[in-house]
């Protein structure tokens, strides 16, 4: 119940550190896409084929050190019904892995829509009484501003499937400010999105004490970090913003709980472009991917 599955994986691997997987083209080494252009040609179908085989390495090399990915379907929806299958492929490749899988498409909408939405990336589609897992991810980022109609149709699921979803709350984006710190009746907007969070969550939670009902907060807002990881006991903390973005180890530590549990902190293009970075071998990407999120275990374990 609840995100038990991921706080175990974190446990079990030392390291809250979960690996985005937001693969641009020109993040590839040269020679997987001239590979998949001589089979696809240099198309739709070539691209999502590059990006597959990208991510498999990657997963490969990364399984036995991160417990979870993050695929952003922004990154796939872009090659169209391909970069989509690439998508499930991928999803599926790393949960055959051991990974924890939270997909990140900030979903938002109400009624059936959400439903739809709610099936389609953690339940099951009806198909003449037949029943099929579409995406199957283990996890989904939401936009909560809608309130709770956007919300509820998801619960159902979490609760029968034992799926967790995380809601925009103070996202790390420098314009995350002009309404988030808003104040309504004294409470900024954000906290009290968190405040929504630990009650649509109150009867999800699990062996932890936090439910399946997470929060996005962002590692470059630490005193809201902290602010809120007081504010939201039973909440789990989906936190991008590391690396690239600015954030570092000491800005994350106010995520984490007393017993160093209770986030899980995201970086992608620092992991990603690791080879670039490095300047090796490209046909090293895999092995400088590995060794960055080594590097960030350590960054992040120093400091919990």
């Amino acid at each position: 119940m609840g995100l038990d599955r991921l706080i175990e994986a974190i446990d079990q691997k030392q390291n809250p550190t979960v690996a985005g997987l937001d693969p641009r083209l020109d993040y590839l080494p040269d020679f997987l896409k001239q590979r998949a252009y001589t089979e696809y040609g240099q198309t739709l179908e070539g691209a999502a084929e590059a990006v597959w085989e990208y991510n498999r390495c990657l997963i490969d090399a990364l399984c036995d050190v991160v417990p979870a990915v993050k695929p952003q379907a922004a990154y796939y929806e872009l090659y169209g019904w391909a970069g989509m299958r690439t998508l499930a492929k991928t999803i599926r490749y790393a949960k055959d892995k051991g990974l924890f899988v939270i997909t990140d498409g900030k979903r938002n909408d109400i009624g059936t829509t959400m439903e739809a939405y709610a099936a389609a990336h953690l339940g099951e589609t009806d198909v003449g009484g037949e029943r099929f897992a579409a995406f199957d991810g283990d996890a989904l980022t939401v936009n909560g501003y809608l309130g709770s109609d956007g919300i509820l149709p998801l619960l159902d699921i979490c609760k029968q499937r034992d799926r967790g979803i995380f809601v925009l709350c103070k996202t790390s984006n420098p314009g995350s400010g002009e309404l988030q710190d808003k104040r309504i009746d004294g409470t900024p907007v954000y906290a009290a999105m968190g405040d929504r969070c630990e009650r649509w969550g109150e009867d999800t939670r699990g062996a932890f004490g936090y439910s399946a009902v997470g929060a996005v907060v962002g590692a470059t807002y630490p005193e809201q970090l902290r602010e809120l990881r007081e504010r939201l006991p039973h909440t789990v903390f989906l936190v991008p913003g590391y690396g690239a973005q600015g954030g570092g180890a000491k800005d994350v530590a106010g995520a984490f709980d007393q017993n160093g549990r209770g986030a899980v902190v995201n970086s992608s293009r620092a992991i990603l472009c690791a080879w670039k970075k490095e300047e090796c071998d490209p046909a090293d990407f895999a092995g400088a991917a590995r060794r960055e999120a080594l590097r960030m275990k350590a960054d992040l374990t120093a400091v919990l």
